[in-house]
């Protein structure tokens, strides 16, 4: 198949400016793949770039990434042309001081983004063509997707796996009770995980639908934390000791305080969605220490996880086609990345999609 040489991208060119345009389709170096984008999540991370314009420009954003390699460029063991594929971004060096440590995302290699559709590497997945280089190719950067599974589902393979790393961090036990602070896509997912773990969860976020959300999805019980008392229900399903841990999925300082006074002495507080350097919270060190309790934060996706992840999006373990609202084109990516933004009930999962995205 004849490539063309121009594609469309949408381009990012500093804060609150996305812009559609023609750039040449990538060409590939040796062990590389080139991949037409059939659908694209919207993540939280690219909203942050572009609101506050936290990336240099110009680039083109977006990486929960599916779609079909189209060509591919010298020795390639394990996949060819008309392989459907998800994409996953970065890739650790294991054997790197942070990779023998299972600290993926603190290693260089893995901090060098390794897929493009032009300019310096970010994801590129809101454009029609991607390259894929070397090392991501080579080290299981790439997930085939049976032919069964639409590309939208596929789509959510990056955002999973940083979930269930997450929640695997926690080490839950049958029964623990689980706060889940902020139920965009990404709370909702982390909270299906949590309750395949064999934890209730409790839920918190002030959008009533969303809340209605977190019940049909598994939670015990979900609360708005402008109005209840999220301490008193956390002790009311643990007999009275408080919740064992919480994830805050949402951003900003509020969740992590009110967390740290909803869960129990020893409890675990991981922080998810404070991704933004900069965020701070008051903190009682006092209480963290005498209740000898643990904030840690997890970032991105771990590729010891890469297979069973790929097993829950495709076997259908969790939810994950009802949580998308709202697709797009690519040539509105900038109103995907604006309606995303919106703190809505009716807004959850945002995709950019291109042809195919839904077949299956």
């Amino acid at each position: 198949m004849a490539l063309p040489a121009q594609m469309q991208a949408a381009v990012y060119h500093g804060r609150g400016d996305v812009r559609l345009e023609t750039l040449p389709v990538p060409a590939l170096e040796a062990g590389e793949v080139l991949v037409r984008v059939a659908a694209c999540g919207v993540c939280g991370t690219d909203i942050k770039k572009v609101e506050y314009g936290l990336a240099p420009p110009p680039r083109v954003l977006g990486h929960e990434t599916a779609g079909t390699i189209v060509a591919t460029e010298g020795a390639v063991d394990g996949w060819r042309a008309g392989d459907r594929v998800a994409v996953y971004h970065h890739v650790p060096d294991r054997d790197s001081w942070y990779g023998r440590r299972q600290l993926y995302a603190q290693c260089p290699t893995y901090r060098r983004t390794g897929v493009t559709a032009g300019y310096e590497p970010a994801g590129g997945g809101y454009a029609e063509y991607i390259r894929v280089m070397p090392w991501i190719v080579r080290d299981g950067g790439l997930t085939a997707v049976p032919d069964h599974v639409a590309f939208e589902r596929a789509a959510f393979i990056e955002p999973v796996n940083t979930c269930l790393k997450a929640v695997r961090q926690l080490e839950i036990r049958e029964g623990d009770l689980v706060l889940i602070a902020g139920l965009g896509s990404i709370g909702l997912i982390l909270l299906q995980l949590a309750v395949r773990e064999g934890a209730e969860v409790i839920a918190s976020d002030p959008l009533p639908g969303r809340r209605r959300r977190a019940i049909a999805l598994g939670a015990v019980d979900a609360v708005d934390p402008r109005t209840d008392d999220l301490t008193e229900a956390c002790r009311e399903l643990a007999h009275g000791r408080g919740a064992d841990c919480a994830i805050i999925a949402a951003p900003g300082g509020a969740p992590v305080t009110e967390a740290l006074a909803a869960t129990r002495p020893g409890a675990t507080i991981m922080l998810f969605a404070n991704t933004r350097r900069g965020e701070e919270a008051p903190l009682d060190l006092g209480a963290i220490c005498v209740d000898e309790k643990r904030v840690v934060g997890s970032y991105s996706a771990s590729v010891d996880l890469v297979e069973e992840t790929a097993s829950i999006v495709f076997d259908s373990a969790i939810e994950l086609d009802a949580l998308i609202t709202h697709r797009f084109d690519l040539d509105e990516t900038a109103e995907a990345l604006r309606v995303a933004a919106t703190a809505s009930d009716e807004v959850c999962k945002v995709l950019v999609t291109q042809d195919g995205a839904r077949h299956e």
